[in-house]
């Protein structure tokens, strides 16, 4: 699988460097005076120096829960999960929606969980119970 690119708006550069390299864990590639390139599992996220968001996100509603619109993430191994939403744990990280299992007992079985970062950029991290289900089009079968 190809890695994916992208940017995303953040308002102080330090306060994305030690979120993203020391909480979540992302090494810290090339930088400049705007911007920070880290490896967000394998893929090319860049904190851009932008203004602050000022408008709330949108929600939608998933699984009973409201999910925050626009939001990132990777989808990572169950394991990796696990041993991830630990360690955001072990960092006091809020969790806008804490980590459980959705759609239990179908083909879209997922572990999901949903944080900000401090520019109000909302992530997603989730893992299937059947990876190859990730594109699957029916939703109960």
């Amino acid at each position: 699988m190809q890695p994916f690119h992208l940017a995303a708006p953040v308002d102080d550069l330090d306060a994305a460097r030690h979120f993203y390299g020391t909480v979540l864990g992302c090494p810290e590639g090339r930088t400049d005076t705007e911007w920070i390139d880290f490896n967000l599992f394998g893929h090319q996220l860049v904190a851009h120096l932008a203004p602050k968001k000022e408008q709330p996100d949108h929600r939608n509603e998933v699984d009973g829960k409201h999910v925050p619109v626009p939001h990132f993430g990777v989808v990572l191994e169950w394991q990796q999960f696990e041993d991830f939403a630990q360690r955001l744990r072990n960092h006091g990280v809020k969790f806008e929606i804490e980590p459980y299992v959705r759609f239990v007992g179908l083909p879209g079985e997922q572990y999901t969980m949903f944080f900000y970062d401090p520019a109000g950029n909302a992530l997603e991290f989730k893992a299937f119970k059947d990876v190859s289900r990730l594109f699957a089009k029916e939703l109960n079968g």
